[in-house]
């Protein structure tokens, strides 16, 4: 009997741990390609076509897996005679996935979703995971929260992140980050950057890269609780014993409406409307009430996420430009992030980036004409960070003003100065965080 012809649909991420999971040694299916998001520009690593490595594929895949671009894969499922293409990867509307569905079908494949229960590893230890419906609901800045709680209770805690491995995929099997100079031993881009260094700068550790099986068995020699930090709305790569899931009032209606973010809110034990202080009631009532129609036993816990900035003198009434967290703004779809709230709360006059942006940021505005007056934080390569310079160096302002996660500074040189932009999660009333930690030890203690 032939074996079943294969494409996983993916952004570098998902993908790879959805064929270590369900495909990898499965002799009734034969993964023929991986595709990858074009926005993602990873077309080749050192001059050489990507491919999902031999030493990571498996024995059934001698020379590893080709990876092509999404734009290649109505002509490849025809020409390779495809049978079924598994979607496998995050944040996306519904519209865009029966799209993809459309172009599948039509070409002559079948078209798929893959179910967490497939997918999500059982773990030695408690594990309780963060999730969104969205990007950029707040989902990180949680997952750093209930870390640092449950550190504080006297437990060895470690986080596992979702991946982005942007390099050699063999080299980022099994990534630790305890020290800065963790991020440059792995040729970190600006959105890794942007998820590992604030668990550095905290005294925290977390885990990241491609082999989520390995990374697993590592982490438990070092952690009594594991948190996994799931990035993007990613669903939990491992089974959780309590599932927090962020959902955000600045964007209603999503968390009903997005891939697999509804699947993260039907699952969800706890759910966190963040944002609150800074959207509207009626928008706070209508997550809610959606939230609950879809999954009524789950314990609402009511979030602001307040924004602080590191030298307020520095930026009141200043002409800044304003630099957010790339994936919040390009297909997140948020027009602005903190760094916009930092700047309406201290006065500042905001200078728009669009008309001096250079190279692959010119082609990033055009690819999302909702980004407002402000400059994605864009750094997959080289390349990138130095047109990220260039753009702030070309802007006439006073002061760089950063939103992303990261210390800007530490990776790109500016003639102006940059002040970093925090947001930290403060929950109010009950239920809050530290129950939901309580939930964790008291189902582990049962067990």
């Amino acid at each position: 009997m032939e074996r079943l012809k294969v494409v996983i649909i993916g952004a570098a991420g998902m993908d790879f741990h959805v064929f270590n999971t369900v495909f990898r040694d499965n002799k009734d299916c034969d993964v023929r390609a991986f595709t990858m998001a074009g926005e993602q520009n990873l077309g080749t690593v050192e001059g050489k076509k990507r491919i999902y490595p031999p030493e990571l594929a498996g024995v059934l895949y001698p020379k590893g897996i080709p990876i092509i671009p999404e734009t290649e894969l109505e002509n490849f499922i025809k020409s390779d005679n495809i049978d079924e293409c598994f979607l496998a990867y995050s944040d996306l509307p519904y519209q865009e996935v029966m799209a993809k569905a459309s172009k599948c079908l039509a070409a002559g494949a079948n078209f798929s979703l893959i179910s967490p229960r497939f997918t999500m590893i059982k773990s030695k230890k408690p594990v309780i995971s963060v999730c969104a419906v969205r990007t950029g609901c707040g989902k990180s800045q949680t997952s750093r929260k209930v870390v640092q709680i449950i550190k504080d209770l006297g437990y060895r805690v470690v986080a596992i992140r979702e991946p982005m491995p942007y390099g050699d995929l063999k080299e980022q099997a099994c990534m630790r980050f305890s020290d800065y100079s963790d991020l440059d031993k792995h040729k970190c881009t600006i959105e890794e950057r942007e998820e590992y260094e604030p668990y550095i700068e905290r005294g925290l550790v977390i885990y990241s890269g491609v082999d989520y099986g390995k990374i697993i068995r590592e982490a438990e020699k070092e952690a009594d609780i594991i948190v996994w930090d799931g990035g993007n709305n990613e669903v939990s790569f491992y089974v959780p014993d309590i599932l927090i899931t962020v959902a955000d009032p600045l964007r209603p209606g999503h968390e009903l409406s997005y891939y697999p973010g509804e699947v993260n809110a039907r699952m969800a034990d706890y759910i966190i409307i963040n944002k609150e202080d800074s959207a509207k009631r009626r928008d706070i009532d209508k997550v809610q009430k959606n939230i609950l129609r879809i999954n009524s036993n789950a314990k609402i816990i009511h979030a602001d996420s307040v924004v602080s900035v590191d030298d307020p003198e520095a930026v009141k009434g200043k002409r800044v430009i304003v630099v957010e967290d790339g994936p919040t703004i390009t297909h997140g779809e948020m027009p602005y992030g903190a760094g916009i709230v930092a700047a309406n709360k201290y006065g500042c006059l905001i200078v728009g980036a669009r008309e001096n942006a250079v190279g692959t940021l010119k082609d990033v505005f055009r690819k999302f004409p909702h980004i407002g007056d402000v400059l994605p934080a864009m750094g997959y390569s080289d390349l990138q960070l130095k047109e990220l310079e260039e753009t702030i160096n070309n802007t006439d302002c006073d002061v760089v003003l950063s939103g992303t996660p990261i210390d800007l500074s530490k990776i790109i040189k500016t003639d102006k100065k940059i002040i970093r932009v925090r947001y930290d999660l403060e929950e109010k009333g009950k239920p809050d965080l530290k129950d939901a930690i309580n939930d964790l030890l008291d189902k582990s203690n049962r067990e």
